[in-house]
């Protein structure tokens, strides 16, 4: 009897053992993430961190001088420090980004789908995939210079080198020739999980052409020869030809799938923002029909911006106009209208593209200004105006090199909104100058400065890099902006 008594007290007691360790289970979280779910939260951080305008994620629509801040000026005087902001973007980047595109590729590798025409998705899936690390790592680039690539991502390396920025960039480039040649544009890919084209493939070849325009065009003041070659095999492949190609993110109408602008100008009941007077200076005197698709105007009917790097009162000055404030106003990583803009430089270095440097400049304008949701005759109008006009502009352009200016303040303007890629041309085309900030910590930032962190847990591959690079400061000029 004891020993069935013992034998009766084992088996409760493995069964309770078993039970309680049942509560430790988390069923609600799912075991395993498909390679799609890992590709869709991938592209929504990637977009938001470009888009943002969270003086905690990204400065660079301060930098540009669309907007100044109104009671808190730190960012406007370019005080990278105090919110840590270079290592928020390094860690969005590579972090929420890069690395869930890398399990993405992973898990979509691995994965053996359940039909054929499933299966014969994979390849073109792996290719938009990579045509995305393509894109992170030019703005990784762009913003910093030299940072860890080839050693990136190897979660058994907590110490990765920092890689040559040039080379990187390089390398990047040829990878998205690649990639364009890989796409399968008689095949499908992510469907609704992809929430730029829907899964469109024609429309990510003409991408993925594009951002080869783009990089090309940067490397044209250091490497001609090589941008060159890079620029016109884009455009030979097929780049946006209007504004129906604009790689554009579609956000929902509730919080948290809204545009992120919605929910630092409304969600939040901050008033941080006004439209700076950099930017309303410039539309004012072109009379610009933009002004009202941009900005609210201020009580009196007029367009008024705050000075840079002051606190600014915001209801003495315009505001971002209700549709950027719009929950579902898409995110814009690239548009019609900047490879419009892009092949206008083309021309104007030179570089077998096609058209004039005028006609690509007008249609850059007129893209823009329909987009926004303006008219025909408005743009038409504008741009028959003498200070706008291409011809007439370069005339009366006292820059020593007069289309730099032209192009460069119109592509300023038509870039409203998109603070980093406006930063970056602003960088390489010098043009327009940017008004020097109130109480301005350093020079105009020309890069982000690296991450503390990085300088406190991977301190030698830090130094190489700083010293690489000629110095980890703001104003440090990296490898492609040489003017």
């Amino acid at each position: 009897m004891k020993k069935l008594a013992i034998l009766i007290t084992a088996v409760i007691f493995a069964s309770c053992s078993s039970d309680l360790e049942s509560l430790n289970e988390n069923i609600k979280d799912p075991l395993a993430v498909p390679g799609e779910s890992l590709f869709t939260g991938a592209q929504k951080s990637l977009v938001d961190q470009v888009v943002d305008l969270n003086v905690n994620n990204n400065n660079t629509k301060l930098w540009a001088q669309y907007l100044q801040e109104t009671t808190y000026t730190d960012e406007s005087n370019y005080d990278q420090v105090t919110r840590t902001i270079p290592e928020k973007h390094w860690s969005v980047l590579y972090k929420d980004v890069l690395k869930d595109l890398d399990e993405a590729k992973r898990v979509i590798s691995e994965t053996t789908y359940l039909t054929a025409e499933l299966e014969e998705l994979k390849p073109n899936k792996l290719t938009i995939i990579e045509i995305l690390n393509v894109y992170t790592y030019s703005i990784l680039v762009e913003t910093f210079g030299d940072v860890p690539y080839s050693e990136a991502l190897d979660i058994n390396n907590l110490l990765p080198k920092y890689d040559d920025g040039e080379t990187i960039y390089k390398d990047l480039i040829g990878r998205l020739t690649a990639a364009i040649s890989a796409l399968d544009v008689n095949t499908g890919s992510f469907g609704s999980a992809d929430r730029i084209y829907g899964g469109d493939v024609a429309q990510w070849k003409k991408f993925a052409a594009s951002l080869k325009l783009r990089m090309g065009i940067l490397l044209s003041d250091k490497d001609a020869a090589f941008a060159k070659s890079t620029v016109e095999s884009a455009v030979a492949t097929g780049v946006f030809t209007s504004n129906a190609d604009n790689a554009s993110y579609t956000y929902l109408g509730s919080d948290p799938n809204t545009n992120p602008i919605h929910d630092n100008l409304v969600l939040s009941g901050r008033k941080d923002f006004v439209a700076a007077t950099t930017i309303i200076d410039v539309m004012n005197a072109l009379d610009d029909p933009r002004r009202p698709l941009y900005f609210t105007p201020t009580e009196d009917g007029t367009y008024k911006g705050g000075n840079i790097g002051e606190t600014s009162s915001y209801t003495t000055y315009s505001h971002v106009s209700a549709q950027v404030e719009e929950a579902t106003f898409p995110g814009i990583i690239l548009d019609y209208a900047e490879v419009r803009f892009l092949l206008a430089e083309a021309r104007a270095r030179l570089f077998e593209v096609g058209g004039t440097p005028k006609e690509h400049y007008d249609a850059a304008i007129t893209a823009s200004i329909l987009d926004w949701g303006g008219t025909a005759t408005e743009a038409a109008d504008y741009l028959a105006q003498p200070n706008v006009d291409y011809d007439l502009s370069i005339l009366a352009s006292t820059a020593t090199t007069p289309w730099k200016e032209v192009i460069g303040t119109q592509k300023w303007i038509a870039l409203y909104n998109r603070g980093l890629e406006a930063w970056t041309s602003i960088r390489l085309l010098d043009y327009p100058a940017m008004a020097v900030p109130t109480d301005a910590v350093s020079g105009f930032p020309n890069r982000y400065t690296y991450p503390i962190i990085e300088q406190s847990l991977n301190g030698a591959n830090y130094g190489t890099a700083s010293a690489a690079i000629g110095g980890d400061e703001a104003e440090t000029k990296l490898f492609w902006d040489l003017n």
